[in-house]
């Protein structure tokens, strides 16, 4: 067990009532609000030698919009807590990447917060709404497995910029300095799903994506390789490298045709294995990327 699901099952066992927890969002049922949290810090999630503070701005709303999105929700508003080693020209190209996306998916700036420090953290709360949420929770067996998105890329990226190339036009690089998103998928599922459904995203990595379902839904998969789009050959890469941010989706057989409808790829089943088989291989080992 790694560090984070070992500090995660301590907060779960220490909190009376853990119920909110476990999903990209907790949900509100009774105001139908989705609420989530993520925090960038300096040298663990990016550094300044490839990113430009307005290049880390818009990752950082894109990274907490993700979380919506994999809830199936819309989101609404966010406020920014930034601390470092801040200066006006800092502050007014970081806040320029900030509007851009904001502006681009119709999101309120409602408040945060600015303090000093030696490295830079940027922590955002997002609130989003929906009218038929995902959960982790809800895969079924026979169920089947979908994933939007092209995988293995963003860590590609991250390989050549750690190696010094600077090339931000490279696919690869652009993939992993301001990831795609896929809000017309999430829009379609909430609408649409006549039964209920699992989503989760991919920030952690596909591996990671794929057992945090199968933990929480008391599932297994079954998955075809070769139906997980990519651009890289490196499966350590597609299965293990983190931040590409597509959605890893169950539905019941009833509604797979919404995701037929959008083409995005069919790479499994749902079993009562518990186990999670690739191209019947099981892969035990959990590569992802450790935030500690």
């Amino acid at each position: 067990m790694n560090k984070e699901d070992l500090f995660l099952k301590i907060i779960n066992e220490t909190i009376e009532d853990n119920s909110y927890l476990g999903d990209d969002c907790a949900y509100i049922k009774d105001s139908g609000l989705l609420i989530s949290h993520d925090t960038l810090y300096e040298d663990i999630h990016f550094s300044f030698d490839y990113f430009t503070p307005e290049a880390l701005a818009k990752k950082a709303v894109l990274v907490n919009i993700s979380d919506i999105l994999s809830s199936g929700g819309v989101p609404l508003y966010i406020t920014i807590s930034l601390s470092g080693n801040l200066d006006e020209n800092f502050i007014k190209n970081f806040y320029s990447g900030i509007n851009e996306i904001i502006k681009k998916y119709n999101i309120k700036l409602i408040g945060g917060d600015l303090t000093g420090g030696k490295k830079t953290v940027v922590s955002i709360a997002i609130i989003g709404k929906t009218t038929n949420p995902s959960s982790r929770k809800n895969a079924k067996k026979d169920y089947n497995l979908y994933l939007a998105g092209i995988h293995g890329s963003s860590a590609k990226g991250l390989e050549l910029l750690q190696k010094g190339i600077k090339d931000f036009e490279n696919e690869f690089i652009k993939a992993h300095i301001e990831p795609k998103l896929y809000p017309e998928i999430s829009n379609a599922l909430m609408n649409n799903t006549k039964d209920i459904y699992a989503m989760t995203d991919t920030s952690d990595g596909l591996f990671n994506a794929l057992d945090k379902i199968k933990k929480e839904s008391g599932v297994g998969f079954n998955i075809q390789y070769d139906k997980i789009l990519k651009r890289v050959n490196d499966k350590n890469l597609v299965l293990f490298g983190g931040e590409d941010f597509g959605l890893l989706i169950a539905v019941s057989k009833q509604d797979s045709k919404i995701l037929d409808n959008l083409n995005v790829p069919k790479i499994g089943v749902v079993t009562d294995t518990k186990k999670i088989i690739v191209d019947n291989v099981e892969i035990v080992e959990d590569k992802s990327f450790n935030h500690f």
